[in-house]
């Protein structure tokens, strides 16, 4: 997003991508109404909801113990009251797609960043590899945009905050029936925890299981997590044979952290390279892309006049900073109050009290879809199409 932001604006812009393609199973695929807005407002939202998508309204939350709570954004003060599921790869295909419309944008694919280059503590291109070798591009600015095990991080030595959230999750799919509901369904048992989210043809699976919990339960066998698995769900106890190996089993080892400063003079983070998030609320990319546009709308004149600044590079930071803390707040309170009591439970499960009060009173209701949908702040876009 920054990429196609600053080519728009005239900025010639190379991105470097370290695969040949975008597709990487299980990554974010929750479009959220603020990132819908930014597409409206740049001329794409009906072109991007014409791929393959499905629109989910509604939170669901059900107990074994026969408790519901339902959360809904039918309410929210937005042309799109809904979250679209549209798998990462082809949002980014569809980005580059629309960023090859400007002269000044370049993908560059298999070429993976590997360092910084630096003099002096101030960057002055990056180091990357590819099929040719090893190649130093001089550049005004880097932004490190390479995820939450960012190389350009690493080579700009930036100081980091971390945490330790309480869980991993386990990643799978099985097939979705088309009379199931349209909405996310969460479901809690007795130490157990899943996120369903409807995928169309098959619901994508969020298995929450105790930190470094992954080879004890592997070592219980796949005949063992079925059975774990249409425990906290009966409604799939006749899927769940389709998980038929921990091959199809994938570890998402849930980290979060903060770097304390974003840069340095010709070097900027954005996005997990920043900031690493817990995948509480699926806010992940919807972030991304609020520091993508932040950044574009602060720094396309300086990079036009070759003169950036570190100064404009904090400024990116003091937009940005505040809202990432305090949803990393948010995050983590659901993650100690809620979801790691439930994961050590022994009792038959309930769904927390603050958690049904909040669904039932009006002016608490629409509190935690908000934060889900806008984030704290909702930036919109400031650089100019050139």
């Amino acid at each position: 997003m920054a990429g196609y932001l600053l080519a728009r604006a005239g900025v010639p812009v190379l991105v470097l991508e370290k695969h040949g393609d975008f597709l990487r199973d299980f990554r974010g695929d929750t479009i959220h109404p603020s990132t819908l807005e930014i597409l409206d407002e740049l001329g794409l939202a009906d072109r991007f909801l014409a791929l393959p998508h499905s629109k989910v309204s509604t939170v669901m939350l059900r107990s074994t113990s026969g408790q519901t709570v339902s959360l809904s954004l039918r309410r929210l003060p937005t042309k799109f009251p809904y979250i679209a599921f549209v798998p990462q790869w082809d949002f980014l295909e569809f980005l580059t797609a629309e960023a090859q419309r400007f002269p000044t944008f370049q993908l560059k694919r298999n070429a993976e960043a590997v360092d910084l280059i630096q003099s002096d503590g101030v960057v002055s291109g990056v180091r990357y590899v590819d099929a040719d070798g090893t190649h130093d591009l001089s550049a005004p600015l880097v932004i490190g945009a390479d995820g939450r095990a960012s190389r350009t991080r690493e080579a700009a030595a930036l100081p980091r905050v971390e945490s330790s959230p309480p869980m991993d999750v386990f990643w799978f799919r099985v097939s979705r029936r088309p009379d199931e509901p349209e909405a996310v369904a969460g479901r809690v048992g007795a130490g157990k925890l899943c996120v369903m989210l409807n995928r169309g043809g098959y619901w994508q699976i969020a298995y929450l299981i105790p930190k470094g919990g992954a080879d004890r339960i592997r070592a219980a066998g796949i005949g063992a997590f079925r059975r774990d698995v249409a425990s906290v769900a009966p409604e799939l106890w006749d899927r769940v044979a389709e998980i038929r190996d921990w091959d199809e089993v994938k570890l998402l080892t849930v980290r979060a952290d903060r770097l304390i400063r974003w840069h340095k003079l010709g070097y900027l983070a954005i996005g997990d390279a920043a900031h690493a998030m817990s995948p509480v609320g699926g806010v992940g990319i919807n972030v991304a892309i609020h520091d993508a546009v932040v950044a574009a709308n602060v720094l396309w004149q300086p990079l036009r006049e070759g003169r950036v600044t570190e100064a404009d590079l904090a400024r990116v930071q003091q937009l940005r900073e505040r809202a990432v803390r305090i949803i990393q707040a948010f995050q983590s309170v659901v993650q100690t109050r809620f979801l790691k009591p439930v994961l050590e439970s022994t009792r038959p499960a309930e769904i927390p009290l603050v958690v049904r009060v909040v669904a039932r009173v009006p002016i608490l209701r629409d509190l935690p879809p908000r934060l889900i949908a806008f984030g704290i702040s909702r930036p919109h876009v400031e650089s100019p199409r050139r």
